[in-house]
């Protein structure tokens, strides 16, 4: 094994910073379900301070966050509208039905995007044999649309609808700031038109645990209670908390930095034989990649790249993805490009 690793995995591998651990260090705890953790309230009011919220409300993980949403907007037996390759439907383990006795209905996106016309229709009529259609799902940037930060104006057309027909909105913004550094358009303009807003802080932002739900007060004192319920409600949490919020308010400008890092490697990929890039157009830090010949299956490819030292994921059978991130320089993805183009030539 190499002695160095270039981990490209995912954004969620980042390890604490030397000041992020310092920050940890030096947190000052409470119980934050007596919310007596200053760091934890600190946090909370600056996460919805940016998002253009009431309140928000730290949780141990993003899907907690996306899973509680759906429990404050829907009730057993209504559905919630998302598009079909979307994390809170593929990547959730079905949890909306399992915990609150929720069903999505999906909708076909074309690179995760989906468009305003695809609503007209969907809310079903009041009858005692159908589910109630009570919420609209969106995840911006989405990740298996190859990191895309969704059309502004789509998503403000269709959370309009959305309220129109007396339904409510969420977004899973777990990378919302990579959409925010891409887009220029602030957080709170995104956040805007959804009733909740889903942020995670141990991916680009590089904590090592942690995201938040915001909307309005009503809405997470909601949360709150659910959180309980789901095992969420946390002690001493100033602890991971320091480390979210030093990411917040140090990480968000410097995911610049992955994006024109996975530029660099898309480019690489573009000059290698047999590989062709599922998304040609990348616009945050994730790229998706096509697996030809000579390789004829991502494992194969991803176990000779682990032999050089470059670490990615096989997400299909033909499909790799590579996540740039904090831990990684734009050497290490020059590196990383180098090797994959030599690769290819064999």
């Amino acid at each position: 094994m190499p002695e160095n690793i270039i981990d490209l995995r995912s954004d969620t591998v980042t390890r604490p910073t030397d000041q992020m651990r310092t920050a940890i260090a030096q947190a000052e705890v409470g119980d934050d379900v007596f919310g007596d953790d200053p760091l934890v309230k600190r946090l909370q009011s600056r996460t919805a301070e940016m998002l253009g919220k009431e309140a928000a409300i730290f949780m141990p993980s993003g899907t907690m966050t996306n899973q509680i949403a759906i429990r404050i907007h829907c009730k057993p037996g209504d559905e919630f509208l998302c598009e079909n390759a979307c994390h809170i439907y593929n990547f959730e383990q079905g949890a909306a039905a399992q915990l609150s006795g929720v069903v999505a209905r999906t909708l076909p996106g074309r690179n995760g995007l989906l468009e305003p016309k695809q609503f007209e229709g969907l809310v079903r009529r009041e009858d005692i044999h159908q589910v109630r259609t009570r919420l609209v799902c969106l995840e911006n940037t989405h990740n298996y649309g190859g990191g895309r930060v969704l059309p502004y104006d789509d998503v403000a057309e269709i959370c309009r609808w959305a309220h129109e027909n007396h339904l409510k909105t969420h977004l899973d913004g777990a990378r919302l700031f990579n959409a925010v550094v891409a887009s220029g358009i602030d957080a709170s303009r995104w956040c805007e038109h959804f009733d909740t807003v889903s942020v995670c802080f141990s991916k680009g932002l590089g904590a090592p645990v942690g995201s938040a739900l915001a909307g309005t007060r009503e809405m997470i004192e909601e949360a709150r209670r659910h959180r309980k319920a789901f095992g969420g409600g946390m002690r001493q949490a100033g602890i991971i908390a320091a480390g979210a919020l030093f990411a917040l308010e140090n990480h968000v400008d410097r995911l610049k930095n992955d994006h024109e890092n996975a530029q660099i490697l898309s480019e690489s990929i573009r000059r290698s034989n047999g590989l062709t890039l599922t998304h040609e157009q990348v616009d945050t830090n994730i790229v998706f990649f096509q697996v030809g010949q000579p390789w004829s299956d991502a494992k194969k490819l991803v176990t000779a790249l682990a032999e050089r030292g470059v670490w990615m994921a096989a997400s299909k059978p033909h499909i790799v993805r590579a996540v740039t991130h904090l831990d990684v320089s734009d050497s290490d993805v020059a590196a990383a490009g180098k090797i994959l183009e030599e690769l290819s030539i064999h």
